[in-house]
């Protein structure tokens, strides 16, 4: 499975922004799907992740009230819409998909995209 994400950028705080990530292959509603988020010198961080029918969502403490993710399996595509957005949510947002049923954990995922800057300016 190859993960493309795309839609970051440079927005003030307050903001929005809303994040894609593109799959190959027909596998991906086999998938577990999330979103993490790495800073410059910190661990990566769990924001969101959607199990494989849609039928849950997870967020992050960071995430929740704010974001939203969502998946298109007829596209092949995961979002993550983010709101009122903040500098701390400045990061690299990396797209994941797995197949553990413990979806908070980036050890977990088997396949990773190239990650997206997300930039949040006060």
């Amino acid at each position: 499975v190859q993960l493309q994400a795309s839609g970051g950028g440079l927005v003030q705080a307050g903001g929005s922004l809303r994040l894609s990530c593109a799959t190959s292959g027909r596998t991906f509603r086999s998938y577990h799907m999330g979103w993490f988020r790495q800073a410059p010198g910190q661990e990566r961080q769990f924001v969101a992740a959607i199990r494989l029918s849609g039928g849950g969502t997870y967020y992050g403490d960071s995430a929740k009230g704010r974001f939203t993710i969502a998946r298109d399996n007829a596209k092949s595509t995961l979002y993550l819409q983010m709101n009122s957005l903040r500098p701390e949510d400045t990061a690299v947002y990396y797209c994941a998909a797995g197949a553990s049923d413990i979806v908070t954990l980036d050890r977990n995922y088997y396949y990773w995209g190239q990650g997206t800057q997300v930039t949040v300016s006060s």
